[in-house]
């Protein structure tokens, strides 16, 4: 829980940051948009790699690579970089994010009241991300340089440095292979993870999770990047009323993470997922229709509560319908996926804002609300995340 916590304060305060880089680097929405573009390298290249990573090194690998390379994002930026050096940085970051998120994901999945589990991990990267841009605001509000927030993420990431490999120590190579059943020769694990690829390519319910997720990542991020920018410009609200409506996204967030997995089990994924984006689709319309600044902090809290079980419960929905053997490479390829989705929505939002107005901004995420509902719906049928069987298929301790 504590390296999704973390997770979560890279990723939300990428948009309080976002107009203190513009001024600093005299960028305009478009060329500042870039930094969402090279956010899915790391992510894809992480993918390509969780499934190897385990089978050398086993979790305790992802416990150690994943924070170093944070550990590289997090210095990189504070060492107050040109851009160009800052978006290389960032795909270093996003690399190390994209072996923890799929593996710790994958885990969470694979446990008995996988919704409940994979809540409360999520609801850690939503807590993260609501306490992120509250400080960095009100760190960056008190008049400190950008770059000084990533000395407080580089002192978390050394932190998890210390806390991940501890609650991973036993769970090497050898024990991952135990729980698979899978004892490859040296030769072999090229043809393993190439049939992995296979068959995983070859099933519908990976291409359905891949688009949801996609249109679903791209809501998520494009609220969190570009609301500060929205309220400062069309609301004319206060730099602290901007990163409060920020960080009331992701508080319900967290909050719907928490309680919503233990309904979404009662009533199913299936049906509970539509309900949660109807209510998000409503709670937008209100957004748009109430200019008031209460108003806008609570409907972005009720934005992010009814946004909150969505990824988790697409992920259970997955592993149910897949052998234990493709859950880690299946959950790798689409939150790579996801991120492409993260990076290239929120990354058109700006083209768009700069030609458009940031006015544009709520009617972007009615149509991709939309858009994940419709995906949602088509979503091939009997997967409903109620074989246990395939829930017990990574092993390891509780994250701290």
């Amino acid at each position: 829980m504590a390296s999704f916590f973390i997770l979560g304060l890279f990723t939300s305060t990428i948009g309080v940051v976002l107009p203190y880089l513009e001024s600093y680097y005299s960028l305009t929405d478009t060329q500042v948009s870039t930094i969402f573009l090279v956010a899915p390298v790391g992510y894809i290249l992480a993918s390509s790699l969780t499934s190897l990573v385990h089978l050398r090194l086993g979790q305790r690998g992802i416990a150690v690579i994943g924070p170093l390379f944070q550990i590289v994002f997090a210095a990189g930026a504070a060492a107050n970089p040109p851009f160009p050096l800052l978006l290389v940085a960032v795909a270093c970051g996003n690399f190390g994010a994209g072996l923890l998120d799929a593996s710790w994901c994958a885990w969470a999945a694979g446990r008995e009241n996988a919704n409940a589990v994979s809540g409360l991990l999520h609801g850690s990267y939503s807590a993260g991300a609501a306490v992120g841009p509250f400080v960095a605001g009100a760190l960056l509000a008190g008049g400190r340089p950008w770059y000084h927030w990533y000395y407080v993420l580089l002192t978390f990431s050394l932190l998890e440095l210390l806390v991940l490999p501890l609650a991973f120590r036993h769970e090497d190579a050898t024990r991952y292979r135990q729980d698979k059943n899978h004892y490859p020769t040296q030769s072999s694990e090229s043809t393993t993870l190439l049939s992995h690829a296979k068959s995983l390519l070859s099933r519908p319910v990976i291409w359905a999770s891949a688009g949801y997720l996609l249109t679903y990542a791209g809501t998520e991020l494009a609220i969190s990047d570009w609301i500060v920018v929205y309220m400062l410009r069309a609301r004319h609200a206060t730099p602290y009323l901007a990163s409060l409506c920020s960080s009331s996204f992701w508080v319900g967030m967290a909050v719907g993470r928490f309680s919503l997995g233990p309904v979404t089990d009662r009533f199913g994924v299936r049906a509970a997922v539509v309900v949660y984006i109807l209510f998000d689709i409503a709670s937008d319309l209100l957004f748009y229709a109430v200019d008031a600044p209460v108003a806008a902090v609570i409907l972005t809290a009720a934005l992010g509560f009814w946004c909150g079980p969505l990824f988790p419960s697409a992920i259970v929905r997955l592993n149910s319908s897949l052998p234990r053997e493709l859950h880690v490479p299946a959950v790798a390829f689409v939150a790579s996926v996801g991120q492409v989705g993260g990076a290239v929505l929120p990354f058109g939002l700006g083209v768009v804002a700069e030609r458009c107005g940031i006015g544009v901004f709520q009617g972007v995420i009615f149509v991709q609300m939309a858009a994940s509902l419709g995906i949602w719906m088509v979503f091939p049928s009997g997967v409903e995340g109620t074989d246990d069987g395939c829930r017990q298929d990574v092993v390891g301790p509780v994250l701290p």
